[in-house]
């Protein structure tokens, strides 16, 4: 007898072959997990377990956190598709998942039982590229799970994007599964040109039937203080205080400085916690897209599940009419990712718009699919215009197969409940910009949200509060030195302001833009701080004077006095911001730093700076 499960049972000791020979024999089962942050592994994950139903296997597609782990030692097969987010972390929906899997008490020979492989999906721009993918994958090894291929690693910066590793990856995936589960008898693999069920049925109502959720009732207030604090299930609808341009109007850019109410929501958040924002598709395209699938915004509907087993999307009220289905869960205004095409392509009635779909959906047409759809930022709706003939044959049932939904926008919190109470405020840049296509490309989110006028607290935008990635020292006399050009300044005016309100000392600000007074957000409050004493603070205005000046050459040129910051008073260093060249462009000037005051060389600079990101005295949280 050994302890070989998860909840520690004890299982008579079996011989893995005789088990392994009569469970395949009997079972043809596969289990894909995904951790998605973006929705990209999500959308890879239902595109696996699409060809596993080809193959007639009977396949469950689920997030890591909403799978019960402790029942993954009983599973013969699983597929893991995990991104990487962040630096090196574990996408929010399956940091459960994460931490259970690397509980040291777990047996060595645990999954001894399963096979699987896992599909790592990363940017290999970021220095911990498909951290997760490799660290899961040695991890379920360590536990005795029997890899049926190695850990594949998708790259976002190659020219045809992940799939050019999926591509090859799968037809090794369906080659070696098929031979360790073969077909049963009489069947073939179906098909690519056939048209599988959709998930969901759309049982429309009479218009007298049944009441359908109203805004109330799908944003309750919380009010309640023992209530849990709100989640993305339950978001907290906060009215907006204030929606402030921060830019001169005559700057290219619009970024505001926005204002939420937060009384009675039971939200508690510290500097460097992060907002996340349910958006609404704009009026416009929602009554171009019902008018396109010729749908009626106002009939109400209840979903089903195709199969028993598949749960209704919980963000979903029930019953829901098309309005709010299109305006609030449907992702209608992104770029339309390989699988939309495939689907489409089997909808399709026209021969010509056939052809174009299969050609897209198909490993050689990727790079005409990048030049078409990626390259110029062409929208989903966009798309839809473009194939008539088959738009207006998108059947209601199988708008959950073809559109993703909405997903929350994070926003790093710009305020300290100290300084502020019950108020939350973020700094956004408003999402515009010019492509080869004739309307300028416009962020969903941040584009409803400028668009949105506080009216004696009458608009309310869902919301919730999660941790973020940085963290502070908890001793408030440590010094801070933060490097945040831009919108990056969010999250380091929310702990110079903690810090200001408790009466503490010590913080160092870098903080560039294009021009003073232009883009330089927080003035006067980083005067009157730095006046009191509270803040010691840097600027680069890069084009107020003829060469360009940015936060990397004021590093340099108080280096002194950042090696005595660091070296005497062992103050942590953080940057924030956009992940383009200024991150490592920072780095590289802290790392001259380290030389020229430390006398160090450059390997023993890029030692040291390791040791402080080790000790978490390094941090950064960068966005591309």
């Amino acid at each position: 007898m050994e302890v070989n499960s998860f909840s520690g049972k004890l299982l008579p000791q079996k011989s893995r072959m005789s088990w392994v020979i009569g469970r395949k024999m009997s079972e043809r089962k596969i289990l894909i997990l995904f951790g998605s942050q973006t929705g990209t592994a999500e959308d890879m994950a239902e595109r696996i377990g699409r060809e596993a139903k080809r193959r007639h296997f009977v396949c469950r597609v689920e997030a890591l956190d909403g799978y019960n782990v402790v029942n993954l030692i009983s599973e013969p097969l699983v597929i893991f598709v995990c991104a990487t987010t962040g630096q090196g972390e574990a996408p929010d929906n399956m940091k459960n998942f994460w931490r259970f899997i690397f509980r040291r008490n777990l047996p060595k020979n645990a999954l001894c039982q399963m096979d699987y492989t896992v599909l790592g999906l990363g940017d290999s721009s970021y220095s911990k590229f498909n951290f997760i993918a490799k660290k899961l994958h040695k991890r379920l090894l360590q536990l005795g799970a029997n890899a049926v291929l190695p850990v594949a690693l998708g790259d976002d910066q190659h020219d045809l994007g992940p799939d050019a590793v999926v591509d090859l990856w799968q037809e090794d995936l369906w080659e070696k599964l098929l031979s360790l589960y073969p077909l049963p008898p009489g069947l073939s693999v179906i098909s690519s040109d056939v048209m599988l069920p959709p998930k969901f049925s759309l049982r429309f109502l009479d218009n007298d039937s049944a009441p359908y959720a109203s805004d109330a009732e799908i944003l309750p207030r919380n009010n309640d203080p023992a209530r849990e604090a709100p989640s993305e299930l339950h978001p907290f609808p906060a009215p907006m205080v204030s929606n402030q341009r921060v830019t001169a109007d005559s700057h290219f850019q619009d970024v505001r400085l926005i204002e939420f109410d937060i009384t009675g929501s039971g939200i508690e958040f510290c500097a460097g916690d992060v907002v996340m924002i349910q958006p609404q598709n704009s009026s416009r395209r929602v009554q171009q897209f019902c008018r396109l699938l010729r749908l009626d915004p106002d009939r109400k509907f209840i979903l089903k599940p195709t199969d028993p087993a598949t749960p209704v999307p919980s963000h979903l009220p029930q019953p829901c009419t098309v309005q709010q289905l299109v305006e609030r869960y449907l992702d209608i205004s992104c770029v339309p990712r390989r699988s939309f095409f495939e689907l489409l392509s089997r909808l399709s009635p026209d021969e010509l718009e056939r052809e174009k779909l299969k050609e897209f959906s198909s490993a050689g047409g990727q790079e005409e699919l990048y030049s078409y759809c990626n390259r110029p930022r062409r929208t989903t709706l966009e798309v839809l215009f473009d194939f008539p003939h088959t738009t207006c044959c998108i059947g209601a049932n199988y708008l959950f197969d073809l559109f993703p939904r909405v997903r929350p926008r994070a926003f790093s919190i710009a305020s300290s409940l100290r300084a502020h109470p019950n108020k939350l405020q973020i700094l956004m840049a408003v999402v515009q910009y010019k492509t080869s296509l004739h309307e300028p490309r416009r962020g969903v989110c941040s584009s409803w949200l400028a668009s949105l006028s506080p009216q004696e607290g009458k608009v309310h935008v869902p919301l919730w509060v999660k941790k973020g990635s940085m963290k502070f020292p908890s001793d408030p006399d440590t010094p801070l030195i933060l490097v945040g050009p831009g919108t990056g300044v969010a999250p380091f005016r929310a702990a110079i302001q903690e810090r200001a309100a408790q009466g503490y000392t010590g913080s160092c600000l870098f903080f560039g833009c294009r021009g003073k007074s232009k883009d330089f957000y927080f003035q006067p409050e980083w005067e009157d701080l730095a006046e009191r004493g509270f803040l010691t603070i840097f600027t680069a205005f890069s084009r107020d004077q003829e060469n360009t000046v940015y936060v990397q050459h004021r590093i340099k040129e108080n280096r002194s006095f950042l090696w005595d910051l660091i070296i005497k008073k062992h103050a942590y260093f953080y940057i924030a911001g956009n992940a383009k060249s200024m991150p490592s462009e920072v780095m590289d000037a802290l790392k001259s730093v380290f030389e020229s005051e430390g006398a160090m060389s450059a390997t023993e600079a890029e030692q040291y700076l390791a040791m402080l990101e080790k000790a978490r005295r390094f941090q950064s949280e960068t966005w591309s």
